[in-house]
């Protein structure tokens, strides 16, 4: 199991409790809101998501391809997404 080079771009998301918001930034982060912080354990895209946690845990699938997966999830389930978008030129 890799460990190392787990990370992505951070997902926010807001959670169906108001006040509750989380932020994801790696696989492991994924996998754990998944499998204890998400609404339902059903749905499709939730059981790829949950997969897809896996294949990334034991760098099978990249990182991103994670995010993805767990993206489509969080919309599945009714969770706003906030994506959070780095500046495409540093600033000085």
């Amino acid at each position: 199991m890799k460990r190392n080079g787990l990370a992505f771009r951070p997902v926010g998301l807001a959670m169906h409790r108001i006040g509750k918001y989380r932020v994801v930034n790696s696989v492991g982060l994924a996998a754990d809101t998944l499998l204890q912080h998400w609404p339902t354990d059903d749905g499709e895209d939730f059981s790829e998501a949950v997969m897809a946690c896996l294949d990334g845990l034991y760098d099978r699938i990249p990182p991103e391809d994670v995010r993805a997966a767990f993206i489509k999830a969080a919309h599945e389930a009714n969770i706003i997404v906030i994506e959070l978008v780095r500046p495409a030129h540093p600033r000085n």
